[in-house]
């Protein structure tokens, strides 16, 4: 995390104060970086302050338009926002009522690149790329850039936070347009009706040739059970299909509620007639379905995407195809769109496809229009955006002596997220700090934010921060509760002697991680200003929480960090730092090992084959 100067995001009023005040040269500060952080609690959206640069001549800053006078007869600056692809008239409504509004549709990126330092927002779909180049542009001046959608693909949010501007998107108007749009084409492939349409107009009368199958019966496997899996599952239950879903972060109850099975990756692609694809495109996902997993598949599955077409490797899904193991597919997505005209996948007879029409309803642009112009709106309040998806900063001070916490927070839930096995998704989360302050004087928000970031992210395409950790994990189901533990030397100057994370009612990849209670424990310190890993279920050990780490449980006994040592050494794996905690003598004992690589599946399996060691894991930071 960068030391840099934060300010909270100004409302007009006090961007245009500040700029009265600053003197000639400087970057204006709408607050001054010296206020204690209790002084910030306000509803107030937080993003970072680029490095404090030259303000332009005053002859090229652009000009800000002035509204009305208020009630004490001053004049105030008026937002302006620029709309750089078509929004409906009820979002522009939303928007007119509090800035100025400029539309400019089908600008090229120098069009953009000139015009973009008039305005302190814009807002965008996906066919605009707000670059670095966007953001450097805006010349400080530009506040919020809106995504009029869910995916943000197209927006450099590193550059965004640098240059402190907020990021919000619309994740849930579209939802049932999506699913809606799923089942049309579910429906259309199992009855060829884009093939047999094509044919009759073509005046061929094939009733023989297309043939359908009914969905009556059939098991549908929805692969993301997020709001629009979960919209899919309700329609498809309607149709009279059995449904069952793989997702690695699905409350358990939600999926119980609406009826739907939750089962593992393997055994869903294994059992399903039809798939439907809702995950995101994240590494993890990236070309997920591919020559290996369809050589799992029943033959004659049918496949519908209406997610991210990363997700399928598209050559693999041809020779699929061809080989009759996918008797069809219906596609909305594509790895690359608009596809290349002569695309195989595309043209196959036996596929459908849309030209990524899953939000194109009247409602759902409209829905998404009011949504997204009502986030722009409330962040140039600065009110708190419950949709922003880039890391908002908190004052320098705080984030100084917070920095090695907010790391070990992160890192403990990225690590508790992998360590959790089975379908039950994740149910309880405790987040147990040991520290010698009061509520008053040590804020944990930031620390639950950052627990929530590894819990989330690592299974996820959700970016969560401070502004939206708690709405992400409410709309997740996750319970995040929050315990303080007093310390027992009350002049300790550190802000934080332990932090702990506890997952309840979970099953867990690695059993040494499970608690005398029942629950998946991680405690972490930091030493020497680097998070440390203390505490693995009922086992102590001390390891630095840098590169990657391989957890052992064995039997205790001597020459087992030789052995492994050994094992790593020769395939050129290095060991950045190794630590034994046993519970008694000659019993049982749990090795943690931090490594610079990531050891091959060769490498893990010659440690596993160990005799004494009864299980093992291998866990990414």
């Amino acid at each position: 995390m960068a030391a840099a100067s934060r300010a909270l995001l100004p409302t007009p009023r006090a961007a245009a104060a500040a700029v009265r005040t600053s003197p000639a040269g400087a970057r204006a500060r709408p607050f001054p970086a010296s206020l204690p952080f209790r002084a910030h609690r306000v509803r107030c959206a937080v993003v970072s302050s680029p490095a404090p640069v030259a303000a332009p001549p005053p002859s090229s800053a652009p000009a800000r338009r002035i509204s009305p006078a208020g009630s004490d007869g001053a004049l105030r600056p008026k937002p302006a926002v620029l709309v750089a692809e078509k929004l409906s008239e009820a979002g522009l409504a939303v928007l007119r009522e509090f800035a100025d509004v400029e539309c400019a549709y089908g600008m090229s990126p120098a069009e953009l690149l000139a015009k973009v330092a008039q305005f302190d927002a814009l807002i965008v779909r996906s066919g605009t790329k707000v670059t670095r180049e966007v953001l450097e542009a805006g010349r400080g001046r530009l506040r919020v850039v809106g995504r009029a959608g869910v995916g943000i693909d197209n927006v450099d949010l590193q550059a965004a936070t640098e240059a402190g501007c907020l990021v919000v998107n619309a994740p849930t108007a579209n939802t049932v347009a999506a699913a809606e749009h799923g089942i049309a084409l579910l429906a259309s492939m199992a009855r060829n009706v884009s093939q047999a349409d094509a044919a009759l107009k073509a005046g061929k009368w094939q009733r023989t040739k297309y043939v359908g199958v009914s969905l009556v019966g059939k098991t549908l496997a929805i692969m993301g059970f997020g709001k629009v899996g979960s919209e899919v599952a309700r329609r498809a239950k309607g149709l009279g299909m059995h449904v069952i879903a793989h997702d690695p972060y699905a409350p358990a109850d939600r999926a119980r509620a609406i009826g739907v099975e939750l089962v593992s990756f393997d055994e869903a692609i294994a059992r399903a007639d039809f798939i439907s694809l809702h995950m995101p495109l994240i590494p993890t996902t990236n070309k997920i379905f591919n020559d290996e997993s369809f050589a799992k598949m029943k033959t004659g599955v049918r496949i519908i995407n209406v997610a991210r077409g990363g997700v399928i490797d598209e050559d693999a899904l041809v020779r699929a195809l061809d080989s009759g193991k996918v008797a069809q597919a219906a596609l909305d997505v594509f790895t690359v769109e608009p596809p290349p005209k002569d695309s195989k996948l595309v043209l196959h007879e036996n596929v459908t496809v849309t030209p990524h029409l899953g939000a194109s309803t009247v409602e759902a642009q409209e829905g998404v229009a009011i949504e997204i112009a009502e986030a722009v709106v409330g962040a140039l309040r600065g009110e708190l955006a419950a949709t922003a998806v880039n890391a908002p900063m908190v004052p320098a001070e705080v984030l100084s002596e917070l920095a090695p916490y907010v790391s070990l927070a992160e890192k403990l839930g990225r690590l508790a997220v992998q360590l959790v096995a089975g379908e039950t998704g994740i149910k309880g989360v405790k987040v147990v700090y040991t520290t010698a302050r009061g509520p008053d004087d040590l804020d944990t928000r930031l620390l639950r934010a950052m627990v929530t970031k590894g819990l989330v992210e690592p299974v996820s395409s959700t970016f969560v921060n401070l502004v939206n950790a708690d709405y992400t994990a409410k709309q997740r189901g996750l319970r995040i509760t929050e315990e303080r533990v007093a310390h027992d030397s009350p002049a300790a100057e550190a802000p934080l002697e332990s932090v702990q994370v506890r997952l309840s009612q979970v099953q867990s990849r690695f059993a040494g991680a499970i608690s005398d209670g029942g629950d998946i424990v991680l405690e972490g310190r930091v030493k020497y200003g680097v998070p440390h890993l203390t505490l693995v279920g009922p086992y102590e050990v001390d390891v630095s929480l840098e590169g990657n780490l391989i957890l052992c449980r064995q039997i205790d006994q001597p020459g087992m960090i030789g052995k492994v040592g050994n094992i790593l050494g020769q395939r050129n794996v290095n060991i950045s730092f190794m630590s034994v905690g046993r519970t008694f003598r000659g019993k049982q004992a749990i090795m943690a090992i931090g490594v610079d690589e990531e050891p091959d599946k060769e490498t893990l399996e010659k440690i596993g084959g160990i005799p004494a060691v009864e299980e093992f894991v291998f866990l990414e930071l």
